[in-house]
């Protein structure tokens, strides 16, 4: 019996990952956006309008954008938890764990997120209506586009990284330092979690804004290099180099207009 219910919660699991992933995919598609975020003709039209206009826009209202940061984050952040997931699960003999303590665990996991994505879409829709942003999540300009690339790769050099990314690459530690059994435990645990994985992960979700909040390809890349970082084996030799590329390009898209310019 127990067998059965961990192969439903595992399924379930990765049920929810692949119904995010194509929930995007209708979105993206839907926004006449290709897989790298590119506008076609009805997309375009959509970019360039004015989030005042008296018509229905999803992507300026907090419900609909709200949605589908929440969706996003499932997509995106879900696939990071299953290192944790097992490691939960190895507690669950030796340290009198429970399958509905894994549930809680994953729940307040996702309630971190979900608040985390109502933060985002608060962000955007004041970026928005700032004239920072056009409707897309797309930064109007090169400097706000290259000087986001290097606060979040010099972040990767900070203290607060370094603490962050020290729970979520060695969840047993954390569990072990925080052990509480039960559905309430669980449910801690999982906050707990949720809040280090934020902290470590935000600046991810901001580069959102550099290529379109909608970039299906952004969104692979990042929630593949946040899997990376977060193997035991090799997560703590990604993030400083990461820092690095990305200051690196985030300089080059500062500097682009100078260049030209020249």
């Amino acid at each position: 019996m127990q067998g059965t219910f961990r192969t439903i919660g595992w399924l379930t699991f990765f049920a929810a990952i692949l119904v995010s992933w194509v929930f995007l995919y209708v979105m993206s598609t839907g926004m006449d956006l290709d897989l790298l975020g590119r506008p076609g003709p009805m997309g375009e039209t959509m970019r360039n309008m004015d989030p005042r206009m008296d018509m229905v826009m999803p992507m300026a209202e907090f419900g609909p954008l709200f949605a589908m940061w929440a969706i996003m984050m499932a997509a995106m952040m879900l696939p990071t938890m299953v290192p944790t997931l097992r490691a939960y699960e190895d507690l669950m003999v030796s340290a009198n764990g429970t399958r509905i303590g894994w549930w809680a665990v994953l729940l307040g996991y996702t309630i971190v997120w979900v608040a985390f994505a109502a933060l985002i879409t608060a962000v955007q829709l004041a970026l928005l209506f700032g004239g920072v942003i056009d409707m897309l999540g797309i930064g109007r300009s090169l400097f706000f586009q290259g000087g986001l690339l290097i606060v979040v790769g010099a972040f990767q050099f900070t203290r607060a990284k370094e603490v962050c990314h020290g729970v979520c690459h060695s969840p047993m530690s954390y569990f072990l330092t925080r052990w509480k059994t039960g559905f309430d435990g669980g449910l801690r645990m999982g906050l707990g979690l949720g809040a280090f994985c934020v902290g470590c992960c935000w600046g991810f979700m901001a580069l959102g804004f550099v290529g379109g909040v909608m970039n299906l390809a952004w969104m692979g890349l990042a929630t593949l290099f946040m899997v990376i970082e977060k193997l035991p084996q090799i997560g703590h030799y990604t993030t400083k180099p990461m820092g690095v590329l990305l200051i690196a390009a985030g300089v080059a898209v500062v500097g682009w207009p100078v260049v030209m310019g020249g």
